[in-house]
């Protein structure tokens, strides 16, 4: 008989949802872009049941992670860390992984992988340099889709460098560039490896070991990812499902779970 288990991963941006069958074949995803604390969940975990056909009673473990996760409870079966369920998902899409680099929407995760399990991390979601929410308040600024930052990074003929690692100073700082004139897509080039930095500092106190993932909504602009792996020295590997590692993490640890928990039902 097949195990169905369900994923949420509630992010301070956005909620996303995954139903696996017997921890292997996903079945249906879903995401909606608001996060914790709105009706983004909710949402998400009723457009992933309609598009499974399925309803909450066909599932068979649900497991919630992320930032908003203590949210659903009532709904989920469990709460899990975020860290774990990204290095499960991130190990589930690349088998050799053992750095990941997730960058959400107000924070950036550093995880150092073995045999699928986090051994250590690094993390700041103190400051929002080098995340989501910063490239936000720069496209902002500059009058541009958040979309449009790679297209356009990557149009860059002259390199700008944007030195400021806090988020207002470095609006200061893009103002002054826009102000004398400066073409917008060497800023946004700019603005990208001021990320990179960021980020690559954050890696540097793990270290870096081959195979190198990004995941989480920022791995999808490749203009970040590049200007990464230019400051490492090192290929860098994305998945189309990044944004759901998270879910997809969540729905893996749920499986193992339904299968305990009916293995227990079966002793009884």
């Amino acid at each position: 008989m097949a195990i169905y288990t369900l994923g949420i991963d509630v992010g301070s941006t956005a909620s996303k949802c995954i139903i696996l069958k017997d921890g292997k074949d996903i079945v249906a995803k879903s995401l909606i872009s608001v996060g914790t604390g709105t009706s983004g969940p909710q949402r998400a975990i009723e457009q992933v049941l309609q598009s499974a056909g399925m309803t909450r009673e066909d599932m068979d473990y649900t497991l919630a992670t992320g930032y908003g996760r203590n949210s659903l409870e009532g709904i989920a079966d469990k709460q899990m860390s975020e860290l774990s369920c990204h290095a499960r998902g991130a190990y589930f899409l690349f088998p050799k992984v053992h750095t990941v680099i997730d960058i959400g929407g107000q924070d950036v995760k550093v995880l150092k992988i073995e045999n699928g399990a986090m051994v250590n991390f690094q993390m700041n979601d103190k400051c929002a340099a080098g995340t989501g929410r910063f490239l936000d308040v720069m496209a902002k600024v500059l009058e541009v889709k958040v979309r449009d930052l790679e297209r356009l990074s990557a149009e860059s003929t002259k390199r700008i460098a944007i030195s400021s690692t806090c988020t207002v100073f470095a609006e200061s700082e893009v103002i002054s560039q826009l102000s004398m004139g400066t073409d917008k897509r060497d800023i946004i080039a700019g603005i990208h490896r001021s990320v990179a930095g960021r980020v690559v500092g954050l890696v540097h106190r793990i270290g870096v070991v081959p195979d190198l993932v990004m995941t989480g909504g920022v791995a999808q602009n490749h203009g970040v990812v590049n200007a990464i792996s230019e400051q490492l020295g090192c290929e860098i590997f994305t998945s189309p499902l990044t944004q759901y590692n998270g879910a997809l993490g969540a729905a893996l640890f749920a499986t193992v779970a339904a299968k305990k928990r009916a293995k227990r039902e079966v002793e009884v």
